[in-house]
């Protein structure tokens, strides 16, 4: 019987070069696959935060800009009390102002139509609530007029809806407040007066005014020479004769 025996260090230093690729340690390679799913879970989180942060913003834009608004009617009778004495008896036939509403939290929108038997031009009027602003478009023109908001003459948002509604429930008898405004300079770039004027005014000749009262010497000049505008609106219990005069 022949045997046949190996060599044992051999034997030995073939299972040594084996071992490199069959043998692996967990414990080394675990740390740095943990790693990376870590910061792949990371970029994933921090995409994730980011998708909803800008949601959430677009979403209050939206709901600020966009969310719908209400849109209501109402007329005024008015007596002009500066054109006679007090108690003098009023005439038969009261003038009348008809005008819509479109308003949010936020903003006014005001269609007057041409008046019917008194002179007067169509206009659009927006109240900016937030940034205190008014804006005057004069259909006939295409120009706008922008004076910072009358809180003394315009209601607030809410009770601005509590007349309209009482309003529309019919016809409602009050008096008119006159007001005088004087241009006062060009504007030429109206997005720094916030989103809602942009919208009306954008691509139109836009100037700002100030009421004549508040000018030095108290707005004394010569009428004579003034390109004068009237509109007849109300954003209160009374009507608003509003006069602006171009120098």
């Amino acid at each position: 019987m022949v045997k046949i025996a190996f060599n044992s260090a051999l034997a030995h230093k073939a299972l040594g070069k084996e071992a490199p690729a069959a043998v692996t340690d967990p414990e080394l390679a675990s740390p740095a696959v943990s790693e990376g799913s870590t910061g792949r879970c990371l970029l994933t989180l921090l995409g994730i935060a980011f998708i909803l942060s800008g949601l959430i913003v677009g979403g209050a834009c939206l709901y600020r800009y966009f969310t719908p608004k209400r849109l209501y009617h109402g007329a005024m009778q008015f007596s002009d009390v500066s054109g006679g004495a007090a108690g003098e008896s009023q005439p038969y036939y009261l003038p009348r102002v008809e005008e819509e509403m479109e308003i949010s939290d936020s903003m006014a929108v005001i269609s007057v139509p041409p008046p019917r038997f008194r002179p007067g031009d169509p206009a659009y009027i927006l109240h900016d609530f937030n940034r205190k602003l008014t804006a005057y478009l004069d259909l006939t023109l295409r120009t706008c007029f922008v004076i910072p908001l009358n809180t003394s003459v315009v209601l607030p948002p809410q009770d601005l809806i509590d007349l309209f509604s009482q309003l529309m429930s019919g016809s409602y008898r009050s008096y008119l407040v006159q007001e005088d405004l004087v241009v006062t300079e060009r504007i030429v770039d109206v997005k720094p007066l916030g989103f809602y004027i942009h919208r009306l005014c954008d691509g139109k000749e836009t100037y700002r005014m100030q009421r004549r009262s508040s000018l030095p010497g108290g707005g004394i000049q010569k009428r004579s020479a003034e390109e004068c505008f009237t509109f007849h609106h109300f954003e209160n219990t009374f009507v608003t004769q509003t006069r602006i005069c171009k120098a």
